[in-house]
């Protein structure tokens, strides 16, 4: 203190040199304590490719399918300079990912406009708070069937422990189904009121497993006699439920969309569309090379893909005789049961998983989501309590942001408990719902259908509480799982049943809620969440960036005022 005093006495040179370093003092923590960033610059562009040994068109990014993998780890800022090298509109949504207080950066058509062709636009996002298995995709049209995705993990970070010992190495694993038809044929094909058929075949990491004579493909993973490894698998399909498995070997799953998981052995497992979960498999047989399979679940046809886990060293070729997928989706629903949370596993932050007491929450509302296919002037459309989701020339959060919500949709135009009669005939128009900033919600996912369903919400994470045939009752609510079900974004909800899920809405901003069978989504099966902060501050949602690309009625507005702390 005597030696500040003095500097204050001395030259005003002196007093300016205190007051710097009196500021430096005040923010070099915030400094220090920004996280790491990781800077990716990504060109889409076209490419021909013969997954199913026909050549067709692909999306590739850097030249890679599937895309390259983003390795990041808890808190990062991930920073990725997205060319568009193709001759349509493109947009990047990262499935799984929270956004926390960020939804300018979802790449969803109702968060953003699309990057025109031959322009480039940066995301910029924070993993936080979040640990695990995702991937990306392009959401715009169709392009999502023809590639452009790729595996996003998000690793712990080194002070938080995991609750299994590190493996000797990490595999992403893309399972999926494929169509031999360019993304511009399905769209127009839906365009025209059809529905776009059956796919012809399933990929491994964009490979069938086998070349055009029928030989193996060379190996995909390596594994050393001993070790343990951890496999990320990921359904990045269009339409179909898969089962997957390892000849002779017995998976260990520890963590399901971003939530470690109490560590159950299984033969194999059915992963939904848009689902991710790790597994850690030893190399504990006779050392030789071993099938991976992936196989379709729920339909009348067989569709399969296979990929070679070889033993370093091995020249001995894998059995031809392939385990069989399970039947039925009484196995799957009962597979889905034994799932727990893992309440004792540290989460991204240093308190266990089970610290939040999900059961123990009052529920302050009920909404009733219930899905419905009709012909509308014709053509086939799909839609949630009666409307099908139609997305406007002006992304939603814009108008919102601008405050011209009202020209470009309307708030709740679907009921929370709707008749059955208001979803005899369906309304095409944007579905926008509003959630009360920090309610806790339980939603129902009801399925009329005699196919199974499989719905994601971006933004959040929840709580699936319990399933079950036939019409949800509140009733059900004695079936609840209410302690340790295991907290996930994309869940399924079987033939002829439901699905209730509960979170609370504590992420400010616009939100996808949609149906992950991308013929379903492109044709309605959509609405948005719209989560308003009650206040204008930065605390609960960030200003929209500098970069934000405008389109439609905001074009040319004035900017709104800015959020304040």
């Amino acid at each position: 203190m005597e030696q500040i005093l003095a500097m204050k006495k001395q030259s005003p040179s002196a007093t300016a040199l205190l007051a710097c370093i009196c500021l430096l003092a005040f923010i070099s923590p915030a400094v220090l304590a920004e996280d790491p960033y990781l800077f990716f610059t990504w060109k889409v562009t076209y490419g021909t490719l013969s997954p199913l040994g026909v050549p067709q068109q692909v999306i590739l990014i850097n030249d890679q399918f599937p895309g390259p993998n983003i390795n990041s780890t808890t808190n990062n800022n991930v920073v990725i300079n997205v060319f568009n090298n193709i001759d349509e509109p493109i947009l990047f949504t990262w499935n799984g990912i929270q956004q926390r207080k960020n939804s300018w950066q979802d790449g969803m058509p109702g968060t953003n406009c699309p990057i025109p062709p031959g322009k480039n636009f940066t995301y910029h996002f924070q993993v936080k708070d979040q640990i695990g298995s995702y991937f990306y995709f392009p959401s715009t049209g169709m392009h999502r069937a023809v590639g452009g995705f790729g595996g996003l993990r998000v690793n712990s970070r080194l002070l938080i422990p995991v609750p299994f010992d590190p493996p000797a190495d990490d595999y992403t694993v893309l399972i999926g189904d494929w169509y031999t038809k360019s993304h511009k044929v399905m769209a127009s094909t839906l365009d025209a009121g059809q529905n776009i058929g059956n796919p012809n075949g399933l990929l491994i990491n964009g490979k069938t497993g086998k070349d055009a004579s029928g030989k193996d493909d060379q190996p995909m993973f390596t594994m050393e006699a001993g070790q343990t490894y951890r496999y990320r698998i990921c359904n990045v399909g269009l339409k179909l439920a898969l089962n997957f498995r390892i000849q002779s070997h017995v998976m260990k799953l520890v963590e399901m969309d971003g939530s470690h998981t109490v560590q159950n052995d299984y033969d194999s497992l059915d992963v939904h569309v848009g689902q991710c979960l790790s597994v850690l498999v030893t190399a504990d047989k006779t050392p030789r090379d071993y099938y991976m399979v992936t196989s379709a679940r729920f339909t009348k046809y067989s569709r399969n893909a296979t990929g070679i886990i070889r033993y370093a060293g091995s020249t001995t070729p894998p059995s031809s005789d392939i385990p069989p997928a399970p039947v039925g989706w009484a196995w799957s629903l009962n597979q889905w049961r034994s799932f727990r949370w893992n309440l004792t596993a540290s989460a991204a932050r240093p308190n266990p998983q089970g610290s939040y007491h999900y059961g123990g929450i009052n529920i302050t509302r009920t909404i009733k989501l219930l899905s419905a296919v009709e012909l509308v002037d014709g053509k086939r459309r799909y839609a949630i309590n009666g409307v099908s989701h139609d997305d406007p020339t002006t992304p939603l959060k814009l108008a919102e942001y601008f405050g011209i919500a009202d020209k470009v949709f309307q708030y709740n135009t679907i009921s929370d408990d709707p008749a059955p009669e208001a979803i005899n005939s369906i309304k095409v128009a944007p579905n926008v719902i509003n959630a009360t900033f920090r309610d806790y919600i339980e939603i129902i996912l009801q399925n009329p259908e005699r196919s199974i369903q499989c719905y994601h919400l971006d933004g959040y994470s929840f709580f699936p509480l319990g399933m079950g045939h036939g019409k949800w009752k509140p009733a059900s609510r004695s079936t609840y799982n209410l302690l340790d079900t295991v907290s996930r974004h994309t869940i399924q909800v079987y033939p002829r049943s439901w699905t209730a899920i509960a979170l609370t809405f504590d992420n400010a901003g616009m939100w996808n809620l949609r149906s992950e069978m991308w013929e379903r989504h492109y044709l309605g099966q959509q609405l948005y969440v719209s989560v308003l902060s009650p206040v204008r501050s930065l605390r609960d949602e960030y200003n929209m960036p500098e970069n934000q690309l405008l389109c439609g009625d905001v074009v040319g507005l004035p900017m709104p005022s800015p959020y304040v702390i």
